[in-house]
């Protein structure tokens, strides 16, 4: 079975969810089974899947490993892994893991024994180098990259992938992935798709053509970013021309691989603080939930969490805030948008197709839009509105809308509509194919 024609995943930062303290602590705080308690309210939303970034024992913020095999104290210990693992198992949920390898704390004994030994040493040559200093992560000083050219350490990456798949994680996130580039992963998605082929493996890709990426890495998919900047900045600069040219990209992706679609993350501004008009937060839900791909709520983002990233010392930590210990700790205010998120995702899997559909867009002007997602039978219609104005309404059956919905679209409105698939629409072709 392909699972991931079917996964909808909860993008969840632990260290920042159970308020963890922000250095490394020597004695153990059992916190992970903090997240159980939220498993039942992720199924409830409409997602099978629990993506985690880091667990591993770091320094900081968990993007600074010290070691790959061990649980972070301040989050617990195996135990509590190996709890989580198969409380989620036993609901169905997936779970992704967060893989920081492309570089190391630089307390991390690797490093320190590579710095001992200096460039050009069997020790050394675990690094990446420049003259005599180490190649340092976009100019952060105790982030050390790893030299992914040597042998050694393609091993030690493989070794830790295929730890965890062992121990039944589903998959991994690839942090960075576009630093050491695509033809260094392809050695080691190799050996790891050979040793567990249903694995998924997406790598963070910021920049670039995504699908030359995949074909050159082997992964399975990478982050969609491209699509997650045109969503917001379509609504705020009230250009949705900008939004169109995003889904043609979009589309020629989507014919070689299943990109992984967002509207916030960990390392951005949220979707609610990010939008300068509040109304438009629902037009975000619907393409998120509605597009092909594989999409990821980040949490929070149902019950209209706000944060916004600054790019200063601690500037990640409005976006990665404490949550409940419970889902009854949350507080109301965010009802209609998780409801909302509840319904939209429902919706997308009584059309199971909608992952691998085709997209275009008619009747486009800055302002409104119909996107259509075609797929072998159907069309989904998704009209979107962003003007003081009336705007065209979906064809077919109407399926579901914002309020005050009737024969056209209102102001600052949405609709979904779907119908059967005429031979005008564009061909449905599997994934691949073109």
């Amino acid at each position: 079975m392909d699972w991931t024609a079917h996964v909808i995943w909860w993008h969840c930062y632990p260290l920042g969810f159970v308020n963890a303290e922000d250095t490394a602590i020597h004695h153990v705080r059992h916190r992970l089974g903090q997240l159980t308690n939220w498993l039942d309210y992720l199924i409830e939303l409409g997602c099978n899947g629990m993506l985690l970034n880091p667990i591993f024992a770091s320094a900081t913020h968990g993007y600074d490993t010290l070691d790959h095999y061990a649980i972070d104290s301040r989050l617990g210990d195996d135990g509590d892994f190996g709890e989580l693992m198969w409380k989620a198992k036993e609901r169905g949920i997936r779970i992704l893991l967060d893989g920081v390898f492309n570089h190391l704390a630089r307390e991390h004994p690797l490093v320190q024994r590579a710095l001992a030994a200096g460039p050009g040493t069997p020790d050394g040559d675990w690094l990446r180098w420049e003259d005599d200093h180490p190649r340092v992560f976009e100019g952060h000083q105790p982030l050390v990259e790893l030299n992914f050219a040597n042998p050694a350490v393609q091993d030690f990456v493989v070794d830790i992938m295929c730890h965890w798949l062992g121990r039944g994680i589903d998959g991994w996130r690839l942090d960075a992935a576009y630093a050491p580039g695509a033809e260094a992963w392809r050695p080691i998605v190799e050996r790891v798709k050979a040793a567990y082929p249903d694995c998924w493996l997406l790598g963070e890709v910021i920049h670039g053509d995504k699908d030359t990426f995949v074909l050159a890495s082997g992964l399975d998919s990478v982050t969609q970013y491209e699509l997650w900047h045109a969503i917001w900045q379509s609504m705020n600069t009230t250009n949705l021309w900008a939004l169109d040219w995003a889904l043609q990209r979009h589309r020629r992706f989507c014919e070689h691989f299943r990109p992984q679609i967002f509207v916030s993350n960990h390392d951005v501004s949220r979707i609610s603080s990010q939008l300068d008009d509040r109304r438009h937060i629902s037009h975000a839900a619907v393409l998120l939930t509605m597009l092909p791909g594989v999409p990821s709520i980040y949490a929070g983002d149902e019950q209209r969490f706000e944060g916004i990233k600054l790019d200063q010392a601690g500037g990640d930590d409005a976006v990665r805030p404490p949550f409940p210990a419970t889902p009854d700790g949350l507080l109301p205010f965010g009802a209609d948008t998780f409801e909302l998120y509840r319904t939209l995702l429902a919706l997308r899997r009584r059309h199971p197709w909608i992952v691998d559909g085709v997209v275009t867009t008619r009747d486009l002007t800055n302002e409104s839009v119909v996107v259509l997602v075609a797929g072998p039978d159907e069309v989904i219609e998704l009209a979107l509105n962003i003007s003081d104005r009336v705007g065209p309404m979906p064809e077919g059956e109407l399926l579901l809308a914002g309020e005050k919905c009737t024969e056209t679209v209102p102001p600052h409105g949405w609709a979904i509509g779907v119908r059967p698939r005429t031979d005008e629409d564009v061909p449905f072709l599997p994934r691949n194919a073109g």
